[in-house]
């Protein structure tokens, strides 16, 4: 039980430090083109700081699941919202889609569940959701289920649906026979065939694209030649979440390899980098990244990853007791 317990902690901490290194890497990409960073970096493999926007809502995401005990709703998640409102008021760090949720909710009374609705289309959600698939361990389906009620705080639209999409993909990266292919799999599996069309068919377009092409430099200049969703500011998720799980598949689930492909990507590359690094991380775990990238993440981030590792590993295993104890209850005692 030991080594389960520790094999579930380093894919915890993978998953949260993916995300972080990819979001820090990422971001002196973010808006360029890939010609554009190839003439000036060459090829980003390393970073500075501890990440944008994507980091920092993930880590309020965090907070509110550890507050709750692992089961987050729409309503608590706003409520943490209002507990830091210095961030959302004074740093000027979030997005056009969560700023209208969080004025929504603080100065006109709209409930959570409807600060979604109209909002403009962005990878807002998508972009910080994994602790979902964290605490919804080896059940892609539940995190699409229990995510589709989280996210509708910023978005009501496919934008909602690729949220899903990313806490399926590392939900699933935790089970004990995942693959490359079940997680990819996985990731659309669970949304509704109809309702979440748009999400779908943009994922099984670019997915194809990059089966076809097998290797990241081709598969970056045709979807940079045929793919590309015209946007004046940063592009949403249509492009990003099925860029990012078409990366993790050419990088065969690498993590060093999902950031460095997410980051020279270019585009919303921190946000791209950050939800690759974070499905790899999932499914390798801390220890498949370099030791001095966990080492720089552990020394600079204000929150000490490890702890807070500790308790969403904690919360996750009394989340699989709970689903257990009552389980056995029901089928030793029957419904009432």
């Amino acid at each position: 039980m030991e080594e389960i317990l520790d094999r579930l902690f380093d894919k915890v901490l993978g998953c949260l430090i993916g995300g972080i290194i990819g979001d820090a890497m990422g971001s002196p990409a973010e808006g360029k083109g890939y010609l554009e960073i190839s003439e000036k970096y060459g090829e980003i493999n390393d970073f500075s700081g501890v990440g944008t926007d994507d980091s920092a809502l993930k880590h309020i995401l965090c907070n509110t699941i550890i507050k709750t005990e692992g089961y987050p709703t729409a309503d608590t998640w706003a409520e943490e919202w209002l507990n830091q409102e210095d961030l959302f008021l004074k740093t000027r760090l979030f997005y056009i889609p969560v700023m209208n949720a969080f004025w929504k909710i603080r100065a006109e009374g709209v409930p959570p569940r409807e600060a979604g609705k109209g909002n403009m289309a962005s990878s807002s959600s998508a972009m910080c959701i994994s602790p979902m698939g964290i605490i919804n361990t080896g059940n892609p389906r539940q995190a699409v289920l229990e995510t589709y009620e989280v996210a509708s705080l910023i978005h009501h639209n496919f934008c909602r649906d690729a949220a899903c999409v990313i806490a399926a993909a590392v939900a699933e990266a935790f089970s004990p026979e995942a693959s490359v292919d079940s997680i990819i799999k996985s990731a659309i599996e669970y949304l509704p065939s109809k309702s979440a069309v748009i999400i779908k068919k943009s994922i099984e377009d670019v997915l194809k694209l990059a089966q076809e092409a097998q290797e990241y430099n081709i598969f970056r200049e045709r979807y940079y030649r045929k793919c590309l969703i015209p946007s004046r500011s940063i592009p949403d998720a249509r492009e990003t979440v099925p860029v990012a799980l078409s990366l993790f598949y050419l990088a065969d689930g690498d993590p060093r390899k999902s950031v460095i492909f997410g980051a020279n990507f270019g585009r919303d590359a921190d946000t791209i980098a950050s939800m690759t690094g974070s499905i790899a991380g999932a499914f390798k775990g801390a220890s498949n990244f370099p030791r001095e990238w966990l080492d720089k993440i552990e020394a600079e981030s204000p929150i000490s990853q490890k702890e807070l590792a500790e308790k969403l590993t904690k919360i996750t295993v009394n989340r699989l007791i709970s689903s257990k104890k009552l389980a056995e209850r029901i089928l030793d005692k029957g419904v009432g």
